[in-house]
C-alpha cells in the first residue's frame, strides 16, 4: 500500500538529525555581574549570559527549562548577502533551513504550554519559515504581524525611485503558541492626542491589580467578596496629578507624552454621573476610604469613584474614568507606531543593521509573560532582549557565539544593572537598576579522541564536572547530597546515579547498599570495575566511555551557519573550438 502523501517543505538534508551532546554550563565569576546592593526585593539575579553555539546551548537547558519559558523572541540571520554566490542553487536555503529546524525543534521543547514564541524575519525566508513553523506548531497554532522598520525616505530612496522598485520598509514576526494565538495581553497604542481631562494619576497602584479590577468588571455577576477586592486595592491607592507625577520622575518636554500613553493603564479623569453620584453618597456612609467602587443595582456595572468631591457642585464629578479605555486601541497586526530610527543610542551599543527597538520587545514581552517569568533569545546579538526583559522584571536568558556577546552584551547589561541606561524603555517602566546575571560557557566535549584515535573521557573534566555531565547524559538531575557521597544526582525520589573513575570494587559496591534504603536504586558509571552484579540487585554499572559513545556526537563545538565546508558549484565544460 502506497504511503500517504501530505504538503510539505522539502530541501535536502531535512530528515538529518545531529546527535547533540547534553552540555554542561561552566560559570565564570570573573564575568558574571550583580549590583552593589538591592534596589528592589524583587531583584533577579539568577539570569543567564552564555557564550557558545546556540544549538549545543539549547540542548544545554532542555532538561531544566523544559516547558517552562514563557516568552521566546529569537531574531535569527535573515539568509542575505553574497555568501553563497558561488554555490548550487537552493543549497542555501537549504542549510538555513536545517539551522533553523533543528533550534526550532528545541525551542518548542522549551516553551511553555502557554508560552509565546516570535520569530523575526524578512522577505528572504519568510514563506519558507512560515511553513517550516507550521510543521512544528501547526498552521492553526501561527499567526503574523507586519512591523514598519524603516522610513520611505533617505539616500536609498534615490535608488529606488531611480530604478522604479518598491522599497523595502517591512518585517515580519511570525508568533506560535502550542494551543492557538490566543490569550494574549497585547499593548493599546494611541488613536489620537492625549486629552489633557486625563490629568490624575493612580499611585501605589500596578499592573496586576487593574488586571484583577477588569476581570471582575467584566463577570456578569459580581459577588460581595468581589467588590470587597476591589475595595482593598483601591483603599491604597493615591491620587496625584499628572504633572506632579511627571515632575518627580525629572520627565522632559520632549518625552512627556510618550510617558503618558505608556501610563495610561494608571491614569484617569473625572466625570459626573448623577445615578453614580446617588451611589457614591450612599456608600459614603459605611466605607471610610477616598476611592472605592460602587454597583449599580439595575445593570450591575461596576464604576470606581472617588469620594472627596466638592459638596457645592452641581453636578459631582466622581466616576473615574481610565485613559487607556477612552484614549488607546489595539495596534492589530499590523504594527507601525513603534519608532525603528535613531536606534544608534539605545543601549549604548552600535550595531549597525541588527538592533531591534526596546519598544518593540517590550511588546512583544509583555503579551504573555509576568513579573519573574522566563525569556528566552538564543539569537541575543547586541543583547536587546535581556535589557528589556530585565528592565520589566522577568528572569532571561541569552545565547551568543559572536564575540559581541563580550564586547556588545555585557557593558549593555552591566549599564542596565547600574542604572544608568535610561534610554529605551527606561522611562516607561521607571528602570532605577538592579539584579544581576550569571556568565557561562559551554563545558568542552565529554569525550575527545587520545592519539591513538581511541575516545577517553576529556582530561578538562574534574570529578564534579564529569558526574554533573553524566547526570545529562543519563537523564539525571544534578543535585549532589552533602552527607551521601554515592547520591550525586537522581531521576525520581529513589533512583540515584553516581560516577566515578576509580576501580569500582564488590567491597565499595557491598559498603553502599548496606546505606541504601529498600527501594532505592542505584546507577554507577565508571571506567571499570570489578563487582559480580548479581548479587546486588538495586545496582546498575556502566563503563564510561563505551555506555555512551553512541548517544550523541562528540568532539563537534559548532552547528552554526558555516558556509566553508559546503561543496563547490560543478562548472559546466568548457565548449571546445574546433576551428
Amino acid at each position: 500500500m502506497a504511503q500517504k502523501q501530505r504538503l510539505e517543505l522539502t530541501w535536502i538534508g531535512k530528515d538529518e538529525q545531529p546527535k547533540l551532546e547534553p552540555r554542561i554550563l561552566l560559570e565564570d565569576p570573573e564575568l558574571s555581574y550583580h549590583a552593589k546592593e538591592r534596589v528592589t526585593e524583587n531583584d533577579i539575579f539568577d539570569n543567564r549570559l552564555i557564550f557558545g553555539d546556540n544549538l549545543l546551548a539549547l540542548k544545554a537547558l532542555e532538561q531544566e527549562f523544559t516547558g517552562k519559558i514563557k516568552c521566546i523572541y529569537i531574531d535569527p540571520p535573515y539568509n542575505t548577502g553574497n555568501a553563497f554566490e558561488h554555490y548550487d542553487d537552493g543549497l542555501e536555503h537549504s542549510i538555513w533551513l536545517t539551522l533553523m529546524k533543528h533550534r526550532l525543534e528545541i525551542l518548542a521543547k522549551l516553551l511553555h504550554n502557554d508560552g509565546l514564541l516570535a520569530v523575526q524575519i524578512d522577505d528572504n525566508e519568510f514563506a519558507r519559515l512560515y511553513l517550516l513553523m507550521s510543521e512544528i506548531f501547526g498552521e492553526k497554532n501561527l499567526k503574523t504581524v507586519v512591523v514598519k522598520m524603516s522610513e520611505a525616505s533617505g539616500v536609498k530612496m534615490g535608488s529606488v525611485k531611480s530604478s522604479g522598485s518598491i522599497p523595502k520598509l517591512k518585517e515580519y514576526i511570525i508568533l506560535a503558541k502550542k494551543n492557538g494565538v490566543k490569550n494574549l495581553n497585547v499593548e493599546l497604542i494611541p488613536k489620537s492626542e492625549w486629552d489633557n481631562e486625563y490629568n490624575l494619576f493612580l499611585d501605589n497602584f500596578s499592573r496586576e491589580d487593574r488586571a484583577i479590577i477588569d476581570e471582575i468588571s467584566n463577570k456578569e455577576e459580581k459577588s460581595d467578596d468581589d467588590i470587597r477586592t476591589i475595595d482593598e486595592i483601591c483603599s491604597k491607592i493615591q491620587l496625584i496629578s499628572v504633572s506632579e507625577k511627571i515632575k518627580s520622575l525629572g520627565i522632559k518636554q520632549n518625552e512627556q507624552m510618550k510617558w503618558k500613553f505608556d501610563n495610561a493603564w494608571r491614569i484617569v479623569r473625572t466625570a459626573a454621573s448623577k445615578s453614580v453620584f446617588l451611589l457614591t453618597e450612599e456608600k459614603k456612609k459605611y466605607i471610610n476610604q477616598t476611592i472605592f467602587s460602587v454597583l449599580s443595582v439595575r445593570d450591575k456595572v461596576l464604576y470606581l469613584v472617588k469620594s472627596d468631591y466638592q459638596p457645592t457642585s452641581k453636578q459631582p464629578r466622581v466616576q473615574l474614568l481610565f485613559a487607556d479605555s477612552n484614549l488607546m486601541i489595539h495596534p492589530g497586526d499590523l504594527w507601525t507606531d513603534i519608532k525603528t530610527t535613531g536606534l544608534e543610542a539605545e543601549g549604548g551599543v552600535s550595531f549597525k543593521n541588527g538592533k531591534k527597538p526596546e519598544s518593540l520587545i517590550k511588546r512583544i514581552i509583555g503579551m504573555s509573560t509576568n513579573e519573574g517569568d522566563w525569556v528566552l533569545d538564543s539569537f541575543a546579538g547586541s543583547g536587546t532582549t535581556g535589557a528589556v526583559a530585565h528592565k520589566m522584571g522577568r528572569r532571561w536568558i541569552m545565547i551568543e557565539l559572536g564575540e559581541h556577546c563580550h564586547t556588545h552584551i555585557i557593558p549593555r547589561m552591566k549599564r542596565v544593572i547600574d542604572g544608568t541606561d535610561q534610554g529605551g524603555i527606561s522611562k516607561a517602566v521607571n528602570w532605577q537598576g538592579g539584579g544581576g546575571f550569571r556568565y557561562y560557557k559551554l563545558a568542552p566535549s565529554l569525550l575527545k579522541k587520545d592519539k591513538f584515535g581511541n575516545w577517553i573521557i576529556n582530561p578538562e573534566y574534574n570529578a564534579e564536572m564529569l558526574a554533573e555531565a553524566m547526570c545529562k547524559h543519563e537523564g539525571f538531575t544534578y543535585n549532589p547530597d552533602p552527607h551521601v557521597f554515592w547520591k550525586q544526582g537522581q531521576s525520581t525520589e529513589n533512583d540515584f546515579i553516581y560516577t566515578t573513575t576509580q576501580l569500582v570494587t564488590q567491597q565499595m559496591v557491598a559498603g553502599i547498599v548496606e546505606q541504601m534504603k529498600e527501594n532505592e536504586t542505584l546507577l554507577i558509571c565508571c571506567k571499570a570495575y570489578n563487582v559480580n552484579v548479581d548479587e546486588f540487585p538495586q545496582i546498575t554499572i556502566k563503563k564510561i566511555p563505551q555506555a555512551i559513545l553512541n548517544k550523541c556526537e562528540f568532539g563537534r563545538d559548532d552547528y552554526s551557519l558555516n558556509v566553508n565546508n559546503l561543496p563547490m558549484k560543478e562548472r559546466e565544460p568548457e565548449q571546445l573550438e574546433l576551428f
